[in-house]
């Protein structure tokens, strides 16, 4: 009976009355994260046809010179994923690379599993730093030991396809103004859990055409630390990766700011094993809404601002961010009071119809980025379009619930600053700094 009543109240509906109760999605999210996608992907992957031989070439130029590529992984109590990391950067296409592990202070089998895969030569070198200091900072030391012309930052608890190296260095061998490549990072432990499986459709998104999407408008605002390369002299330069939650915003907006490009490459894939909870993805995903607040409003606010080395791509990258992840987040809840308050006989049939076309959004979606990766999706992958009907619900109420209440922790308390990702030693020098 809801469903015909739906059916019917949506077709009795003229054009008007559809904007006017579907205004979000018609007039925003279709507009920017559904028809936009499609153009854009569709534009990237005709060039990326046409520019089949600049990528051979670049491949040549890159086995010719044969430089060395520093592989830094800083982690705390990822001794279980390491061993698997390790194995998939031996295995890879391109061999002149140094693999640098940093023990971040672990109470796990990390510094013993790291020792004996030393000995046996999988990698180059292992420290440990008993005391923790953070991500950043142990980054920041395998980068002090490091004497690669490239520098791939990778997450302990990740891993790469084969060729994945090879691949996330070719765009420095195209495009010589070019400081930092993303590479495509999708979900390792879809398998494991419903949690998993609902993150790997939401990587897809998100990632791999979310990010593919940014590169090809020059908006691209973040490197992902899970993968992630980086041009020695720009990272020497700005002395490397500053303290605290959100380092790999922070690094890529300073990368643009010197005005270098950044891009990402999503055939440059990587593995990555996500939250298998809901607290645990809530706890994850507090703390990267938090640093969109703490860098691009607070921290890197200049980008928005007119100066000297104001660069309208900059502003745009910050500002496209803000808008449809902040102020479209207010705007989601001032829908839904509407909803409440002027016509709350009607909620019922408003919820339908918004799962409805949101759904189908998201198989579009989906199918999409099956077409942009290609051979490189798995038989799992495929088999994640069977939860795509629960999305809407994943993104659209779990996901904005968390989302909102960063926001208000971070604009009322400077909620990062406490953060226990991040030792409490670091994050009182960095709170000091900032008051």
């Amino acid at each position: 009976m809801l469903i015909e009543n739906t059916i019917d109240f949506f077709l009795n509906m003229d054009t008007a009355k559809v904007l006017a109760y579907f205004w979000p999605f018609f007039l925003l999210d279709m507009t920017r994260y559904l028809l936009l996608d499609v153009v854009v992907i569709s534009v990237y992957a005709i060039k990326r046809v046409f520019h089949k031989d600049q990528y051979a070439l670049a491949r040549r130029q890159l086995y010719k010179e044969r430089p060395l590529v520093s592989i830094l992984i800083p982690g705390k109590n990822e001794g279980k994923h390491i061993p698997r990391l390790a194995e998939s950067l031996t295995r890879q296409t391109y061999k002149n690379i140094e693999i640098i592990i940093v023990d971040d202070g672990s109470d796990d089998n990390t510094a013993e599993i790291c020792r004996r895969l030393e000995q046996e030569g999988k990698i180059d070198r292992f420290i440990r730093n008993e005391v923790r200091g953070g991500k950043a900072s142990a980054a920041n030391t395998a980068l002090s030991f490091s004497s690669g012309k490239y520098i791939v930052h990778i997450d302990a608890d990740s891993h790469l396809a084969f060729d994945s190296v090879e691949t996330i260095l070719l765009p420095f061998y195209m495009d010589p103004a070019i400081g930092a490549v993303g590479g495509d990072v999708r979900v390792a432990n879809t398998d494991v859990s419903f949690v998993t499986r609902l993150q790997g459709i939401e990587y897809m998104k998100s990632i791999s055409i979310g990010r593919t999407v940014s590169s090809e408008l020059g908006i691209l605002r973040i490197i992902a630390g899970a993968h992630g390369a980086f041009r020695r002299d720009i990272l020497e330069r700005l002395h490397g990766w500053d303290v605290g939650p959100g380092l790999d915003g922070d690094i890529t907006l300073k990368i643009r700011k010197l005005g270098f490009r950044v891009v990402h490459e999503p055939h440059a894939v990587c593995y990555t094993n996500v939250p298998d909870r809901f607290r645990a993805l809530a706890r994850q995903r507090f703390r990267w809404d938090r640093s969109m607040v703490r860098f691009r409003v607070r921290k890197h606010r200049d980008i928005l601002l007119p100066s000297l080395n104001f660069s309208f791509l900059n502003f745009l990258a910050s500002a496209e961010n803000i808008f449809f992840n902040l102020i479209l987040d207010v705007k989601w809840w001032v829908y839904i009071v509407q909803i409440l308050i002027i016509h709350p006989t009607i909620l019922q049939y408003v919820f339908l119809i918004n799962f409805v076309l949101y759904m189908a959004a998201n198989f579009l979606q989906f199918f999409i980025a099956s077409l942009l990766l290609g051979d490189s999706m798995r038989r799992k992958d495929y088999l994640l379009a069977f939860f795509i009907p629960l999305v809407p619900v994943y993104t659209g109420i779990f996901l904005r619930i968390v989302r909102t209440y960063a926001y208000l922790m971070e604009f009322l308390h400077g909620a990062s600053y406490f953060d226990k990702w991040n030792p409490w030693k670091v994050s009182r020098v960095v709170k000091e700094e900032k008051l």
